[in-house]
């Protein structure tokens, strides 16, 4: 763990989610915070080379578990994983972070963008930007499309177990893992001790939620002009209400590059492309991905100050 990260449990009135939390070395903090949310299968350590850099900037930048995600506690059934309970879990999370700064910098990754969205989407004044990275207009495709699909189409097998029976699922689970799972982390020469992490995460996972978001992730809906209403000015000169930056890895297999370049342009959004990156910027060229945070946080503020109005003069 690098010595700014702080592991600890955010308090809200959804529950407690499970953080890592960065803060500047010295000082106060003079810049406003960011929340990171991780995606499917993820969690927060899935940001952990980018918060100590982020942080060094002068903010406090925390991640979090989503509900259910390895150390956050599950939904009491299928419902607490729909789209727009995952957001409130965010938004509340974002309303813990922020206290009185008055807001937050919100960065989703891949199925966690699509949840930030949603997030700013039903509470705008409370998010200061939205940064969306790996993560496409709505429901996935492609390779990683086909094997939740796989994964999913166990459950109507014969003899397949209980959507909501926990135990069942779990031991399904761990047959996806032990059967597929691990072999291709293996065959891709992935870090026996990030093996270990891997199996242990999804291990502790809410097998519900897990199934429940893959098939939600299927179907996720394209809400871009929606989004665009906010992130586009209404006049050229005018201001924006939601500043939005794409970021994705040149070798993205989730979305396409092309695919998020399109959004971005849809939505007046800054892009960024991350050489010899894929689907995970933040752990693949973390240097790189924070830069790219980091520099466009500031503008926001910057445009934010900028548009302040003045006080009024004192009267004698």
């Amino acid at each position: 763990m690098p010595d700014r990260v702080r592991s600890g449990t955010a308090r809200t009135e959804r529950g407690g989610f499970a953080i890592l939390e960065a803060q500047p070395g010295h000082g106060v903090c003079e810049r406003r915070p960011a929340l990171l949310v991780p995606g499917y299968t993820g969690s927060k350590e899935d940001f952990l080379p980018v918060l100590e850099p982020l942080a060094t900037a002068g903010r406090t930048v925390v991640a979090m578990d989503l509900r259910g995600q390895y150390q956050s506690a599950p939904a009491a059934d299928r419902s607490g994983y729909a789209p727009d309970q995952l957001a409130a879990d965010v938004l509340a999370v974002a309303d813990s972070v922020s206290q009185a700064s008055g807001g937050v910098h919100l960065v989703g990754h891949s199925m966690g963008g699509l949840i930030a969205r949603s997030a700013a989407l039903l509470a705008t004044g409370r998010i200061l930007s939205l940064t969306l990275i790996g993560s496409g207009p709505g429901a996935i495709g492609g390779r990683k499309a086909a094997g939740l699909r796989q994964t999913l189409a166990l459950l109507d097998a014969p003899g397949a177990p209980d959507r909501d029976d926990r135990d069942e699922l779990a031991a399904l689970v761990r047959r996806v893992w032990s059967e597929r799972l691990e072999p291709e982390a293996r065959a891709a020469g992935t870090d026996e001790r990030i093996i270990a992490f891997l199996r242990e995460r999804t291990m502790r996972a809410c097998p519900i939620g897990l199934f429940e978001m893959a098939r939600r992730l299927l179907e996720w809906p394209d809400h871009t002009e929606e989004l665009a209403a906010l992130s586009r000015p209404v006049k050229p000169s005018g201001a924006v209400k939601l500043p939005v930056l794409v970021i994705y890895g040149e070798n993205d297999d989730a979305w396409s590059p092309a695919a998020q370049d399109r959004m971005a342009k849809r939505l007046g959004a800054e892009r960024a492309c991350i050489p010899a990156a894929a689907h995970s910027p933040a752990i693949e060229a973390p240097d790189t991905t924070g830069h790219a945070l980091t520099t466009f946080w500031n503008a926001t503020e910057g445009k934010a100050e900028r548009r302040r109005p003045a006080p009024p003069a004192s009267g004698d």
